[in-house]
């Protein structure tokens, strides 16, 4: 597993998107169809890419919604590793 904490779609929606086209946080969520709320939480990593706004961000960018998705999945598992329980037994597995 990448020892780097991968970077929130969100983020990448703000960096490599927003902020070049000279956006505003309001602007785009009407553009995407969200309120305004929902996209800051989004692009300041507080709140996740589902699968609905994968779709709203993939039309709007002409990318593809399963590349943001992969993008929250590549987080949500490097945050879940983080935090791996410790009282798990593997299962003994016999021929």
């Amino acid at each position: 597993m990448n020892k780097r904490k991968p970077t929130h779609p969100g983020e990448i929606l703000l960096e490599d998107i927003i902020k070049p086209l000279g956006l505003t946080i309001t602007e785009a969520a009407k553009d995407l169809g969200v309120s305004r709320k929902t996209l800051s939480e989004i692009v300041n990593g507080k709140s996740p890419v589902t699968p609905d706004m994968a779709v709203r961000i993939g039309i709007a960018t002409n990318t593809s919604a399963e590349s943001w998705l992969n993008m929250q999945t590549k987080l949500d598992l490097w945050t879940a590793m983080q935090e791996r329980p410790k009282n798990i037994i593997k299962f003994s597995i016999s021929a």
